[in-house]
């Protein structure tokens, strides 16, 4: 159902590549409730994903940018201004580790990966809002949201090298929501999502038992796709004007929970000794 939340708003939004990922969710739910948007993901992905058939359901254009690259995000921003003028909102859902992809141990890490990680999945924020607030991109009460995991807080095996790019992303929520707010009344918020089988997400090692334990220990149990993209929309609209410098949990209640009934029954299972034959 439709509510007409962001009847002629106007935005971004980063890193959709199929219709497994939160940001074609996103877009699709911000097109139902009255938005335009471009879309932009980095050049290999778009050849990888399905990203012009969101484009053309949304009645939009993609428009490729590295986020990495300055030089991308000062032609994107700039091409949504001269599309739109001032923007209402913007997106950030990109997030890549080549250590989990090669599977190399926290302790045994690349370093030149772990820089790449965090290039791609925290500073590209740092930069896209940078050239935004220089360039005045972004109308007073607009909205930034970047997705964050609860592993910036607490060690999740196998996230490795992508906690600490989703704690510096949450760190750079703040510092320029202060600046951006204080000066432009502009907000900016993280949402730490539930794990979603994205083709990212489902990358990482153990995602399976993740997602199942997660699942057992959440009492509203995981926040799908879809809901964390309702989610997102509330956070666009005007509903929620005063709200920024946050990181805000999106995951059914887990990151209160220290043990759940669910998980101590199946943790207790694995103490059953099979009988002998």
């Amino acid at each position: 159902m439709a509510y007409n939340l962001l009847k002629g708003k106007k935005g971004i939004i980063f890193g959709a590549l199929n219709d497994k990922s939160i940001a074609w969710k996103v877009a699709e739910r911000a097109f139902e409730e009255g938005a335009e948007f471009l879309l932009t993901n980095t050049p290999v992905s778009m050849r990888l994903g399905e990203i012009d058939e969101l484009a053309a359901k949304c009645n939009t254009e993609v428009i490729p940018a590295d986020a990495t690259s300055t030089k991308d995000l000062e032609i994107l921003i700039q091409a949504a201004m001269d599309k739109y003028g001032k923007i209402d909102f913007i997106l950030h859902s990109i997030g890549m580790s080549p250590n989990v992809r090669k599977k190399l141990p926290y302790d045994k890490l690349s370093y030149e990966y772990y820089q790449k990680t965090l290039d791609i999945s925290a500073l590209s924020f740092h930069k896209m809002i940078s050239i935004c607030k220089a360039k005045d991109a972004i109308n007073d009460w607009g909205s930034i949201i970047a997705l964050s995991y609860v592993a910036a807080q607490r060690t999740l095996y196998g996230y490795n090298d992508m906690a600490d790019a989703k704690s510096l992303l949450e760190s750079i929520a703040r510092s320029f929501g202060y600046i951006y707010g204080r000066d432009k009344k502009v907000r900016i918020n993280t949402i730490s999502q539930s794990p979603t089988p994205t083709t990212a997400g489902s990358g990482v090692k153990g995602f399976d038992g993740l997602m199942d334990f997660t699942e057992r220990m959440s009492p509203l149990g995981n926040a799908t796709a879809a809901e964390c993209a309702d989610y997102c929309i509330t956070m666009f609209s005007d509903l929620t004007k005063k709200v920024t410098m946050q990181n805000l949990f999106h995951d059914g209640g887990f990151s209160s929970m220290g043990m759940s009934m669910k998980a101590m029954n199946q943790y207790n299972k694995s103490f059953d000794v099979l009988p002998e034959d």
